[in-house]
């Protein structure tokens, strides 16, 4: 159970939790001819050492799928399609942006996200109502550091103007979460829509 908390601020991560994979049959079949699974195919992209980079700002989004091409041998010619495809199954998820809004007149609503320097343009390209959820946004490679680095969570409560015991964090990387309870945040471990709202809510109305 939650303990006791007079919750001011609501922090969300951002891929695998408001926007997520919601047909991994799309990523199976681009992995398939390659032997891999959807998921071996998300790994090779997310946790390919140039993509760590990429979320710290050393590199971009375009590094980070030259290296997928090499490590799968496609050619140039191929990639405009191949990546859009692979980011076609990603859905914004508007349950949690109408629960967030809801939420606006009771507590700040911030993104916490590691994400590429092209995110932000992305995103309101794909998702044009996105950003009306947070009064404040942290993508990883524009401040050079990332989750679970301590001082990326103190950034996003030091511009929202509160403390870490006063602040729930939601993210779907156990890793994560534990870094920001350490630091003092209520951490919301995501697994699914429904279970990440009534958590948040029980932090809330304690």
């Amino acid at each position: 159970m939650p303990q006791s908390t007079n919750t001011r601020a609501l922090i969300w991560d951002m891929g695998g939790v408001l926007v997520r994979n919601m047909d991994p049959s799309i990523r199976g079949l681009l992995a398939e001819p390659f032997g891999m699974t959807y998921r071996g195919l998300e790994d090779l992209f997310f946790g390919n050492e140039i993509a760590y980079k990429a979320s710290i700002g050393l590199a971009s989004e375009a590094d980070s799928w030259e290296f997928v091409r090499r490590k799968l041998n496609l050619r140039a010619e191929d990639m405009p399609a191949f990546t859009a495809t692979f980011w076609s199954c990603d859905r914004f998820d508007e349950e949690l942006y109408d629960f967030s809004m809801a939420l606006k007149s009771r507590v700040k609503v911030g993104l916490l996200s590691n994400a590429y320097a092209e995110t932000r343009a992305s995103l309101l390209q794909r998702f044009p109502h996105f950003y009306n959820m947070f009064d404040q946004v942290i993508f990883s490679a524009e401040v050079k550091m990332a989750k679970p680095d301590p001082r990326i969570y103190q950034l996003a409560l030091k511009e929202l103007g509160v403390r870490p015991e006063d602040a729930v964090f939601v993210d779907d990387f156990i890793e994560n979460v534990e870094a920001a309870r350490a630091l003092g945040l209520h951490g919301v471990h995501f697994n699914n829509s429904q279970q990440a709202r009534s958590d948040v809510l029980a932090f809330l109305d304690t």
